[in-house]
């Protein structure tokens, strides 16, 4: 069943995916910055294409997420949103405020930008991830809150289900940590330490709970499987991930000046984290392999599928390559950082956005599905992006290697910049592979504008 209010979600999904585009373009600007030091200085400085980059990914994701739930909640609820029009207000307010960020890292250089926006009354910016000026930081706040409130309301006034239980959970999670972002002590070791209570407890904790509801509300939705059957696996997966999750946040103070019993509590707990993901991944296979009927929107089934196998392969299987304390003592800051970020944040989030995006927005459109051939591109959508990312991430591991071994093992390690020309080719393939993954997202763009002849009726 269909809730009016359930069209709120739509201008949620279409900004998700301007600003993915947006943060494929400024990656690709990178990318060439890596090879073509000079490409677009000083107009587009590296540090500042790279802030953008990295906080239109954030952006995104969390218009992909307040989105999703907008979508998820009424139908879980059985019952219509609180309010649609303060969910359409903060929508645009998110949505100003954030572009306003940007155009500011864009045009004014970040000493000014902090020296206008009341830096100097709170300092938060400067930090990795959370550069953004102190009204953005508070703007967020308060969308957030509102969101929260009008989730909640809606969830209290209706049914209470165990996937609208764990997003909501994972939410309010979302909201809380981020308010680590104000707390930026004079000491370093300190600065660190809480900050990661923002950045590793998003994205290997409650984020995590956000993937897992969206998973089992879609997984429900195109298989037909017993809801209890799905809930139990959730229960599981949600549990893995919190054990695992927060004291697995040790993995990140082995070398910023905290005692040295993090390098076991991280290590091991750590070491543990891909358990959940590749619980995921089973589930989503066993759901699919036990499914009662064929949903008529395959390509949502498929990105269900890629978003567990990804994440395993992103979040899991390359987090753990790096993860122990002996290890990363060597490969600490070093492009195999950068090839397992770039798969756990397409196979975790941005995967499950797009599934999100790739089931709901036919239904918003009045029809079960959309037509074969959108689906066939879209499938190529699907293909052209994961394979892209695959690539990437192997370039980068590979480039990884090789800058480890000349630049920290070897017994006449070279300087920085000599191993960084060295690893030139990795980059050039990298940069080739982001532009498949470009034109994948395109195809995905243009998969939603194909009609068909036969359309499935919601």
């Amino acid at each position: 069943m269909q809730y009016k209010s359930q069209a709120v979600a739509k201008p949620y999904f279409i900004a998700a995916i301007g600003l993915f585009v947006g943060q494929i373009l400024f990656g690709l600007i990178l990318g060439l910055q890596y090879v073509l030091g000079d490409f677009l200085f000083p107009e587009i400085p590296f540090n500042v294409a790279r802030m953008v980059h990295t906080n239109l990914l954030i952006v995104w994701l969390l218009f992909g997420f307040m989105g999703g739930a907008y979508f998820l909640i009424p139908e879980e609820s059985e019952t219509e949103l609180y309010s649609p029009k303060l969910a359409l207000l903060m929508f645009w307010v998110f949505l100003v405020a954030g572009a306003a960020t940007i155009v500011g890292y864009l045009t004014v250089p970040y000493a000014t930008l902090a020296e206008l926006t009341g830096n100097n009354l709170l300092e938060t910016m400067g930090r990795e991830f959370l550069e953004q000026p102190l009204p953005t930081k508070i703007g967020i706040v308060i969308v957030a809150l509102v969101f929260l409130f009008n989730i909640t309301m809606t969830v209290l006034k209706g049914k209470k289900t165990a996937i609208a239980t764990v997003l909501l959970i994972g939410l309010w999670g979302l909201a809380v940590f981020f308010l680590f972002s104000f707390y930026n002590p004079v000491n370093v070791v300190l600065d660190k330490f809480f900050w990661w209570w923002t950045v590793h407890l998003w994205v290997e904790g409650v984020w995590e709970l956000i993937l897992g509801s969206f998973l089992a509300f879609v997984l429900i939705k195109t298989t037909g499987v017993d809801r209890e059957v799905i809930e139990k696996w959730l229960y599981v997966i949600v549990t893995l991930t919190l054990i695992t999750g927060l004291i697995g946040t040790g993995h990140h103070y082995f070398w910023i000046g905290t005692p040295e019993y993090w390098q076991w509590w991280g290590s091991i707990f750590s070491a543990l984290e891909p358990i959940p993901f590749f619980a995921m991944t089973v589930f989503a296979f066993n759901m699919v392999n036990r499914r009662r009927r064929e949903h008529p929107n395959r390509v949502a089934v498929l990105w269900a599928l890629g978003t567990g196998v990804m994440a395993f392969l992103g979040a899991g299987v390359w987090g753990f390559l790096h993860t122990l304390a002996p290890v990363n003592y060597f490969t600490h800051g070093s492009q195999i950082t950068a090839a397992h970020g770039h798969m756990a944040f397409y196979g975790a989030y941005a995967m499950v956005v797009l599934m999100m995006i790739s089931y709901a927005m036919p239904i918003l459109n009045g029809r079960a599905a959309n037509g074969n051939k959108s689906q066939v591109v879209e499938m190529w959508a699907f293909w052209l992006m994961t394979v892209a990312m695959v690539f990437i991430t192997l370039f980068l591991t590979a480039a990884g290697i090789l800058q480890v071994w000349l630049q920290r093992v070897s017994d006449s390690p070279l300087p920085f910049m000599v191993v960084q020309e060295k690893i030139a080719i990795f980059y050039w393939a990298r940069e080739i592979s982001g532009v498949f993954f470009l034109i994948g997202l395109l195809l995905y763009i243009a998969s939603f504008f194909i009609g068909d002849d036969k359309k499935e009726t919601a």
